[in-house]
Order: C-alpha cells, then structure tokens, then sequence
C-alpha cells in the first residue's frame, strides 16, 4: 500500500502568496490608521464600508466580518449612537433588523475609502492596462470561491476577522 503524499506547491505559488500577504498587511495597516484619523474602529470602519451594498441584517454582518453576531451588536450600538447606522425591521420579516447606513455614515466610509492611498502607490507602478489585468484575475479568483460576501468585495478590506469596536 503507497502513502499518499502531499501535493507539492510550485515556487510561483509560494511566491505570489507571500506577495500578497505583504500587500494585505499594508492595506490593512494603513486601513486602521484612516479609520483611526476619523475616530473609527477598524470593525466600524469595515461595518460601514460593507452597508455600501444595501441595508443588511446584523446575521449577516457578522457573518461576512467573521465575527460574533454580540460583536457586531456593540459596532452597531456605537455607530448608532455617533448618527452613522440606524435599524430597521425588515419588511420582508419584521422579526429581522436591518443595520442601514445614514447619510453621514455613507459619507464617513467615503471619505475614509478615498483617503486610503495604499491602492494608489503600488498601483501606480503599473499601467492602465495592467491594473485592469490585475483587476479581472484578483476578480477571477474571487469568483472561483463560494464566498463573495468578504468585505474585499466591497473594496475595502480583507476577510479578516472584526475586533470589537
């Protein structure tokens, strides 16, 4: 009987993740620090950035953020209480509510997303058409998981995990 072996990972591979863990490590650096500048969290910064696509249930919330749903509930509380994010119940199940951005939060996260210039500096080493390459393969890959609810979707952050804020 043959023990099975672990496939081997090509040097390209090991390289290109390494790359972009470096890449991730500086969006979320300078991330924090943007959020940080305009007295938001990280995860507030992220709750906000995520309510770009529409109200959503707090379930899901969390779930996308990868977090506890009691996590989210105290996001949400202080992003209340600050005027950016009210609740509502869902029409379609009034048991259900929905974590809805306001003016000044949508306002809030945009002024956050085009403060970032982390995109802009290694971008910016590549042409037009290169950055629209890079663009269709980071798509390409996404697509090929079943997640698409991670908050890169919305083009803020990584998938990574929500600190209480």
């Amino acid at each position: 009987m043959a023990e099975e072996q672990a496939p081997t990972v090509d040097p390209i591979t090991l390289e290109v993740v390494d790359l972009m863990a470096r890449l991730v490590g500086l969006f979320h650096r300078e991330y924090e620090e943007a959020a940080a500048a305009r007295s938001l969290t990280g995860a507030q910064a992220k709750v906000l950035a995520l309510l770009r696509r529409g109200p959503m249930p707090m379930r899901h919330i969390a779930q996308t953020l990868s977090c506890e749903p009691s996590n989210i509930t105290g996001i949400v509380d202080r992003l209340e209480g600050r005027g950016f994010v009210t609740r509502e119940s869902d029409p379609q199940d009034r048991r259900v509510k929905l974590v809805v951005a306001t003016d000044a939060g949508r306002s809030a996260s945009s002024e956050l997303r085009e403060s970032l210039n982390f995109a802009r500096e290694p971008l910016a080493a590549l042409e037009g058409d290169e950055r629209a390459q890079l663009r269709d393969l980071l798509r390409r890959m996404l697509d090929s998981t079943d997640s698409g609810t991670s908050p890169g979707a919305t083009g803020s952050t990584g998938g990574s995990a929500a600190k209480t804020g």
